[in-house]
């Protein structure tokens, strides 16, 4: 609580600096300052600061403090909100291509040579990485942006406009073993050997996590999906590999572009669904090969996108563990998630 109290002071005295652009090294130097007095711990090893109650890799704070404070955010834009490897890229390339749609038929869309990263960019690890707007000028309407923050602690001009934000959630079995293949390719890339699953498990289940805890994270999505559900919509990553066509139509309506009856009788929702199919995705030289904006692989972005698979990575007791803990932590919200809790998880 005292490090919740501290930040939030931090957070509301640097929004006093921000009149202009010459005080951008003002809050710089306030935000270098501020990295000194952060818990710190080291995931995976890499280091993060824990800021508002949640924690960040090192690269991330910068953005998240300085966006906070500079995004202006406009009543037509699309807010994509996920912890990472929870179908951020899937859903990048879902929502472009609903809105844009009209502007590029699936057989022509920049998907084909362009990766879903560098086409819909997040906002704290790009658009603010070095505390400072970029290449926000050069967005065509309506935007979209991704971001991994959580509700309580986006900019206030998302919280305070009328924009779209939509979650996606996705299993947290699921989702410690996409991010620690994720984190693991990326190592081996650059000739690192990658840490084993159960050090990184063992915080994840006490909160300790890229952008978590788990819970805080996505309960808070949730509850605002609740209490604004025309400007939030809350989805699951096992009801989008369960029903493509049908919450692909969901999310077209929630977005404000919906599919009409001619386009749905036409197919163009399987022509979208299987142009933004992970099995398609992957099978793109764009997406085979070099590097994303943010300097990473962009063959890391692309495995199995399975539902279940942590079966084949986490022992029984592994995911007893987590599947108590998410129980109790969701009690009472009304968030159900769909485990499928198995057997045969592995025993290595």
């Amino acid at each position: 609580m005292e490090n919740m109290i501290k930040n939030s002071k931090i957070r509301s005295s640097s929004s006093s600096i921000i009149t202009g652009d010459g005080h951008h090294q003002e809050l710089q130097n306030k935000i270098e300052k501020l990295l000194t007095t952060l818990p710190r711990e080291y995931i995976h090893g890499l280091p993060h600061f824990q800021y508002e109650g949640a924690w960040y890799p090192s690269m991330a704070v910068p953005g998240v403090i300085s966006s906070q404070q500079l995004f202006q955010a406009d009543e037509s834009d699309i807010i994509l909100a996920t912890l990472p490897k929870s179908g951020t890229t899937w859903l990048k390339s879902l929502i472009f291509s609903i809105v844009n749609r009209n502007r590029y038929a699936p057989k022509d869309s920049p998907l084909l040579s362009i990766h879903p990263h560098d086409l819909v960019c997040n906002i704290e690890l790009e658009h603010f990485r070095d505390g400072v707007p970029q290449h926000l000028e050069q967005l065509s309407r309506p935007r979209i942006f991704n971001t991994h923050v959580p509700y309580a602690s986006l900019p206030s001009s998302i919280m305070a406009s009328n924009c779209r934000i939509v979650c996606v959630c996705r299993n947290p079995m699921d989702n410690i073993v996409s991010y620690w293949h994720f984190v693991s390719s990326i190592y081996k890339s650059f000739f690192i050997q990658p840490n084993p699953i159960d050090e990184l498990f063992d915080k994840y289940c006490q909160g300790v996590h890229y952008y978590g805890p788990f819970w805080d994270h996505n309960l808070g999505y949730w509850k605002a999906s609740l209490e604004k559900p025309k400007n939030m919509l809350f989805m699951t990553y096992e009801d989008l590999k369960e029903d493509i066509h049908f919450q692909t139509k969901r999310l077209a309506a929630f977005l404000g572009f919906p599919f009409s009856k001619q386009e749905e009788d036409e197919g163009l929702i399987e022509e979208i669904s299987r142009l933004c199919s992970l099995r398609n995705l992957k099978s793109l030289d764009i997406n085979k090969r070099g590097l994303n904006k943010l300097n990473l692989p962009v063959s890391a972005y692309f495995r199995k996108g399975e539902v279940g698979d942590y079966a084949n990575h986490l022992t029984p007791s592994m995911v007893q563990k987590l599947n108590k803990v998410v129980l109790q932590k969701f009690a009472g919200s009304g968030l159900v998630l769909k485990l499928k809790i198995q057997n045969n998880s592995a025993t290595e």
